[in-house]
């Protein structure tokens, strides 16, 4: 081959990866925007894409940043009540809510809470929702965006996240969704959310040094403590439910997958570790169908119902039960 056969591959493949990263930026900014058809898209191999690791490596990395801002205890307990919350408005809402309409609420709450999901970076409701039905349709099967008993462990927890199949949502199956434009709104531009909350969490800390001082903590701490380390554990919460949940723990129910039920993924995520339960049943509020099976999220739902703020409760069908 002569050297300027060399020289045209080698200037073909800059200029596609010029592409790919000109792409990637366009679509951080704007995640509806694709040059191709969403049938297009699914119809590409699956396979990961590096530049799509590149905003969770950058939060990944930014917990490092403890070795230059310390620790407080202020700092330690805005990292756990902002764990807590999001991690709220994913199970409670992105999950139980948009994907399963598992209650209802009113207009103005359900974006609130689907700015605060937005939050910790896992993409707009609406794709959530619409990769989760999905889930739900193909389970386990060779179909399933992520799934560790078709796929690898690795795939599972993360690589599925980065398939440029996965990337575009696909609305026709959250028609129910789509008629709220704020939603669609949010979702288009879901860099919005998570970048406004960084700016946030660094200017608490900001507020907090000039009004306590003996707090000992900084705008910088809060922001790495409060955004980074928050939003990494949050990442891999989450994402324990698509891999862990689908390969330790009980079954309850013979649903045709390996969702397993997991009391220590329940802690962690507010009750969605009750996984093979949800998945006989995923229509119902609660997830934990019995008394002993930690549900935090149900818990905070139910008291929310108290206040009129959410209506409608779907409860576990006697039938389900019977199955025992």
């Amino acid at each position: 081959m002569s050297k300027n056969s060399f020289a045209t591959n080698d200037g073909d493949r800059l200029k596609q990866t010029i592409k790919n990263w000109l792409l990637a930026i366009r679509q951080w900014l704007d995640s509806d925007y694709n040059p191709k058809s969403y049938e297009e898209i699914r119809a590409q191999p699956d396979r990961m894409d590096p530049i799509r690791f590149l905003p969770i490596i950058f939060v990944h990395l930014g917990c490092l940043g403890v070795f230059f801002v310390g620790w407080s205890w202020t700092a330690v307990a805005i990292a756990f009540g902002f764990y807590f919350l999001r991690m709220f408005a994913i199970t409670g809402f992105y999950h139980r809510y948009f994907s399963h309409r598992s209650f209802s609420t009113s207009r103005p709450l359900q974006f609130v809470f689907a700015f605060l999901g937005n939050t910790a970076g896992q993409r707009g409701a609406l794709w959530w929702a619409a990769h989760h039905r999905h889930h739900h349709q193909h389970s386990d099967d060779e179909h399933d965006a992520h799934s560790p008993v078709s796929r690898s462990f690795f795939w599972s927890h993360v690589g599925w996240v980065t398939n440029p199949r996965n990337f575009p949502t696909n609305y026709k199956v959250v028609k129910d969704l789509t008629k709220f434009p704020e939603l669609v709104w949010l979702n288009r531009f879901d860099q919005i959310a998570p970048l406004l909350f960084l700016g946030m969490t660094f200017g608490l800390g900001v507020a907090l040094n000039a009004l306590w001082p003996n707090l000992g903590t900084s705008g910088g701490q809060i922001l790495v403590w409060g955004f980074f380390i928050s939003t990494s554990l949050l990442f891999h919460g989450t994402f324990s439910i698509n891999s862990l949940s689908h390969k330790f723990g009980t079954q309850r129910y013979d649903t045709g997958d390996d969702s397993r039920n997991n009391f220590w993924l329940a802690l962690i995520t507010l009750g969605e570790g009750w996984h093979n339960n949800h998945h006989r049943y995923m229509n119902s509020t609660r997830q934990g169908f019995f008394w002993w099976e930690v549900d935090i999220t149900f818990y905070l739902l139910k008291m929310l119902s108290f206040t009129g703020l959410i209506w409608d409760l779907r409860p576990v069908p006697a039938a389900i039960y019977k199955e025992q």
